[in-house]
């Protein structure tokens, strides 16, 4: 029995790597292709990445990719502490990996132009402005999370409904945050690049929005205890 579970969450473990891994890699390397120009490109690579990739590995590991989420579904009890940690350690390789990737293949001129794809906050957003907007998109994400992944009584979208908010929420505040929603997307790039400049807002405003709407949803919209399946 010990063995399969240590194999099972291995298989886990993989999946929250590649997803994270595929994320990064397609969302910045959009922003480098376009030199962070193109916000509706850059909004649906990242959307059609979280969309693709949750419906693909979501019945594996939950489809997260995503410290924050990940966090979220801690604060209610829905994993553990050791599955919440080893999680943000697959997710936050994945996002390293996927920018040592993205410095290997892409001319540097196009990477340097754009720190690795490194979300940013835009001229005139100060730190807390940042964490609010933030928080406020990550909010929606989770949300989604549960209302099409979590709930049975959600619709069966896949990720799809994950991966909208995802745009919807990048063509709203992307130019003035990055529109990250994710400690991962940041910590890769970052990481790698060397560009730190208000880190922390991409740590605290997710975590922030995304234990609020796990807590807003469990106690306000569930009807009966959800749990993650396998997890």
């Amino acid at each position: 029995m010990g063995e399969i579970d240590t194999k099972e969450h291995g298989r886990k473990l993989a999946a929250e790597f590649i997803g994270a891994f595929a994320l990064i890699f397609i969302g910045a390397g959009a922003i480098i292709q376009t030199g962070g120009q193109n916000l509706i490109v850059i909004a649906v690579a990242h959307g059609l990445a979280i969309a693709l990739l949750v419906s693909s590995l979501g019945h594996i590991s939950g489809g997260l990719f995503n410290p924050a989420l990940t966090i979220g579904l801690w604060a209610t009890r829905r994993l553990d502490t050791v599955t919440t940690v080893a999680y943000i350690i697959a997710q936050l390789l994945g996002a390293v990996v996927a920018a040592l990737a993205l410095v290997l293949l892409f001319p540097e001129a196009l990477r340097e132009a754009v720190a690795l794809g490194t979300p940013l906050l835009g001229r005139g957003i100060d730190f807390a402005q940042g964490v609010i907007l933030e928080a406020i998109a990550t909010f929606f994400l989770m949300l989604a999370v549960f209302g099409t992944a979590l709930d049975p009584r959600g619709p069966k979208l896949g990720g799809f409904g994950i991966g909208l908010i995802l745009t919807m929420d990048i063509l709203a505040i992307g130019t003035l945050t990055g529109a990250a929603m994710n400690p991962a997307r940041t910590f890769g790039p970052a990481l790698v690049g060397g560009e730190w400049a208000d880190h922390l807002v991409y740590w605290i405003g997710p975590i922030i929005g995304a234990v609020v709407a796990a807590l807003v949803y469990h106690y306000l919209f569930a009807e009966e205890e959800m749990e993650m399946s396998d997890a």
